[in-house]
C-alpha cells in the first residue's frame, strides 16, 4: 500500500495509474452528483465542482488526454466540457464501448494506458476493458465491486479531482501540475 492524498492506495492500483495516458469519464454521477434539476419552463440544470475542472486541466497540462462518454444529451455538458478543453465529447450514447474503441485508435493507446471513471451499470463494459477502472464512492454497489479503485469522494463532489491527483502523483507530475478552476 502507498499513501495517497485521500488515503491508502493499493500498489497494483498505483502501478496501473502510472501507465495512464487517457482518462475517459462518464458525466452524470461523476462530474455531477447525478441529479438533474428541471425548471417549470423545461430548463435543465446540473452542478459541476470547480476542483474537478482543475483536475481535468491539470491532467491535460501533464499530457494525459481526457474524454467523456455519457448516455444523456445536454447543452450544459457540451458547454462545460468545451470550457475545460475536452476535445472528445460523446453524448446520447447507449453503448459506450464503440466510442471507447474510437478513442483508443485516435490516441494510439492500448487498453492498459486508459482509465475510466463511472458510477452505474452502463459503465461496466468499458470499465472491464481498461487498464484502470474507477468508480465514485456513491456509485452503484455492483459497479464499485468491479472497480480497481473506488474514490473516497462522491460524484460531483471532487471524485474526479481525487482520481486526477492519483494519476498525477503516481506519474510524478503532481508537484508541477497546473490546472485552472474553470
Amino acid at each position: 500500500m502507498r499513501e495517497g492524498l485521500y488515503g491508502p492506495v493499493a500498489d497494483a492500483v498505483w502501478d496501473k495509474a502510472r501507465a495512464i495516458k487517457l482518462l475517459i469519464c462518464d458525466v452524470d454521477g461523476v462530474f455531477s452528483d447525478g441529479r438533474i434539476y428541471l425548471g417549470n419552463n423545461g430548463e435543465e440544470l446540473k452542478a459541476f465542482h470547480t476542483r474537478d475542472g482543475y483536475g481535468v486541466k491539470a491532467l491535460q497540462g501533464a499530457g494525459v488526454a481526457v474524454a467523456v462518454i455519457t448516455g444523456r444529451q445536454s447543452n450544459i455538458v457540451q458547454t462545460r466540457m468545451t470550457a475545460l478543453g475536452v476535445k472528445h465529447i460523446y453524448q446520447g450514447i447507449d453503448n459506450k464501448f464503440a466510442p471507447y474503441e474510437e478513442l483508443l485508435a485516435h490516441y494510439g493507446v492500448s487498453a492498459a494506458e486508459v482509465a475510466y471513471i463511472g458510477d452505474d451499470m452502463v459503465d461496466l463494459a468499458v470499465m472491464k476493458a481498461v487498464g484502470l477502472s474507477v468508480c465514485v464512492a456513491d456509485g452503484h454497489p455492483f459497479v464499485r465491486r468491479h472497480a480497481d479503485f473506488v474514490t473516497t469522494l462522491p460524484g460531483g463532489h471532487g471524485a474526479l479531482r481525487e482520481l486526477a491527483d492519483l494519476l498525477l502523483m503516481s506519474q510524478g507530475k503532481l508537484d508541477g501540475a497546473h490546472g485552472m478552476s474553470v
